[in-house]
């Protein structure tokens, strides 16, 4: 089976992440049907299933030999070497009380490498693409990091777990990170934090505990973006730990989380 272009599948990622959020902005007044998750906190909406069914209907039509992983428990092998890893509510909090801050996040995956991936803010009309080696834009403008140098002025975004005890955790390294940087956003999903950092909206963003599709398509257009990426300890960005920054406070900021115990957080 031939192996598809990147420029293809973000062509395909895009379509289907615009499609998607002009339905679920459509529904920001409609997000009161919910159950929860892992726990009270966690909220899951219909919006976001009925997110989920678009989503995977529309790539299977386009590509049915593709694999798909989903937040809300999409889960088709495939058999093409293609994954496509997707969220299609990143940041349903928001969503649920009609703040923005939530995106749909699509990203294709070729034999275990990320190749390709679109990140869609339906409140603010701007979608993020990326594919690998091809550099990453915002509704079809390249984009860049911001070149900042001193991790004292370095605006760093970051999120926490729906788990109180982890939370109190995380707002221990907080404490010991938010006076050695400008200031701490918090922005509700992980897909806008890394995309903010690609855009220059922010200059770090860090968080424990993601799951791959908070982060795979964001992750990229980060990195395309000249964002650098990784974990705690020289490792590629996971759920352990995920660090994207500009590259002169990378290395500051990873030291200071460290120091911090964002580790054991």
């Amino acid at each position: 089976m031939e192996t598809p272009r990147p420029t293809d599948l973000v062509a395909l990622a895009r379509t289907v992440a615009d499609d998607t959020a002009a339905m679920v902005a459509s529904r920001v007044d409609d997000a009161h049907g919910h159950d929860t998750k892992s726990s009270p906190t966690d909220v899951v909406t219909e919006v976001d299933r009925a997110a989920e069914r678009r989503i995977v209907t529309m790539l299977l039509d386009a590509r049915p030999d593709d694999g798909v992983v989903g937040e809300e428990g999409a889960d088709h092998a495939g058999a093409s070497g293609v994954r496509w890893i997707i969220d299609p509510i990143d940041g349903t909090t928001n969503f649920f009380y009609g703040l923005a801050g939530f995106a749909i996040s699509i990203a294709a995956e070729v034999d275990g490498v990320v190749v390709a991936g679109a990140v869609a803010d339906p409140l603010h009309r701007e979608t993020f693409t990326a594919t690998l080696g091809g550099g990453a834009f915002c509704n079809d403008a390249p984009i860049r990091v911001n070149d900042h140098r001193d991790l004292a002025t370095a605006l760093v975004g970051t999120g926490f777990s729906y788990e109180p005890d982890r939370r109190r955790r995380q707002a221990d390294v907080l404490r010991a990170v938010i006076g050695e940087v400008r200031d701490i956003r918090r922005l509700g999903a992980a897909s806008v934090d890394l995309c903010a950092v690609a855009r220059g909206r922010l200059d770090g963003y860090y968080e424990k505990g993601l799951n791959v599709w908070d982060y795979a398509a964001g992750a990229l257009v980060a990195s395309e973006a000249g964002a650098v990426l990784g974990d705690l300890d020289g490792g590629p960005p996971s759920s352990a730990f995920t660090l994207a920054a500009a590259p002169r406070i990378f290395e500051p900021l990873r030291a200071l989380l460290r120091a911090a115990g964002a580790a054991d957080a």
